[in-house]
């Protein structure tokens, strides 16, 4: 009765229904290979990765096919963010600031800059003494 009032013929509807019941067995084992790839990149590789690991391995597949695979098993590409790198909360007394950020100078070897590094809690210098 449904298939009447859409206009559909009944035998397109249980070949539809047939259809999504059988199980694609290569597609079935695409997506555990793209699971298991991207479980060893340990969730950072994207489709385009992905795409270039399992051609590695011997498969013929694209870009397109390995990003609906990934949407199938709900696999989404985490990359690492920026370094965050600690701001001094204050101003080293011990250490003036001569420059004042005023970096143009008249002429060469006026101004020197070196590394700035932090200190580590309990970290020993190579004098022996915390830094």
């Amino acid at each position: 009765m449904v298939c009447n009032v859409f206009g559909i013929s009944p035998s397109s509807y249980y070949e539809y229904r047939q259809r999504h019941r059988d199980i694609d067995a290569e597609r079935v084992e695409l997506r555990s290979e793209v699971k298991r790839l991207f479980a060893v990149s340990r969730g950072s590789a994207g489709s385009r990765s992905l795409v270039m690991m399992m051609r590695d391995k011997g498969y013929s597949i694209g870009r397109f096919k390995v990003r609906r695979l990934m949407q199938e098993a709900r696999l989404t590409s985490k990359q690492p963010g920026a370094h965050k790198y600690k701001q001094a909360a204050h101003e080293r007394p011990d250490i003036p600031n001569h420059l004042n950020r005023e970096f143009d100078v008249s002429a060469p070897n006026q101004v020197w800059c070196g590394d700035i590094t932090y200190s580590v809690p309990g970290v020993q210098g190579e004098h022996g003494r915390s830094n």
